[in-house]
């Protein structure tokens, strides 16, 4: 079945350059969130969040774009099923890095923690790490493995994560006396927490496709 599927298969799928231009966006938007989280959020801040709006739009036309191929095209490399929640997860990513510079934006908390930055930063290395994954999607029948090793570096990076988030809150919970400014900052780290699950999503699509494909 796989032999008679190969056959039929592209020799250059056209899905494989729309989700590697999206891995691209991905990581860019991570370096700009970097930059805001660091930047004193003034007027230059606005202009890191409107990037990161335009980078989080640009995302959006290119899910679309797959999503009307799918509905063109007669044969594609992986189930329409997998490149359709591939796309929409990749998406999802960017929506979420869009998610915490727009709260960044409306909170404008007095300050911004280190841990905040260190998630960015995490976020920055999953964007990376699809890059590569969606590097390898088009020789993933051939060898499978650098697209695991991604998988298992997307995973890591969530529970590394998990634990910054996890030990912020809880200092900031024995350590910040104004209320608002507590509600704030949870608020952010944890959207920024909540980008590494919806990275890590990504990479637990890639394993199905693996045990389909590869």
């Amino acid at each position: 079945m796989n032999s008679f599927f190969n056959r039929l298969t592209p020799k250059e799928p056209k899905f494989f350059p729309v989700l590697k231009e999206m891995s691209d966006v991905v990581i860019s938007a991570s370096d700009l969130l970097i930059d805001y989280l660091r930047s004193d959020r003034s007027q230059s801040g606005t202009d890191y969040y409107k990037e990161i709006k335009e980078k989080e739009r640009a995302a959006d036309a290119l899910s679309h774009r797959i999503f009307e191929d799918l509905n063109t095209t007669f044969i594609t490399p992986f189930d329409r099923e997998d490149i359709h929640n591939l796309a929409n997860t990749l998406d999802d990513v960017i929506d979420g890095i869009n998610k915490c510079a727009k709260k960044v934006a409306l909170y404008n908390p007095k300050q911004m923690p280190e841990s905040a930055v260190a998630l960015a930063e995490l976020i920055k290395e999953a964007a990376v790490q699809l890059g590569k994954a969606m590097d390898e999607l088009d020789v993933l029948k051939k060898s499978s493995t650098n697209v695991k090793r991604c998988c298992r570096e997307l995973h890591d990076i969530e529970n590394r994560a998990d634990d910054v988030c996890d030990n912020y809150i809880k200092k900031l919970f024995n350590e910040e006396k104004d209320s608002i400014e507590l509600i704030k900052l949870k608020d952010i780290v944890s959207e920024l927490e909540r980008t590494t699950d919806i990275a890590e999503h990504v990479g637990k699509i890639i394993r199905t496709i693996i045990v389909k494909y590869a």
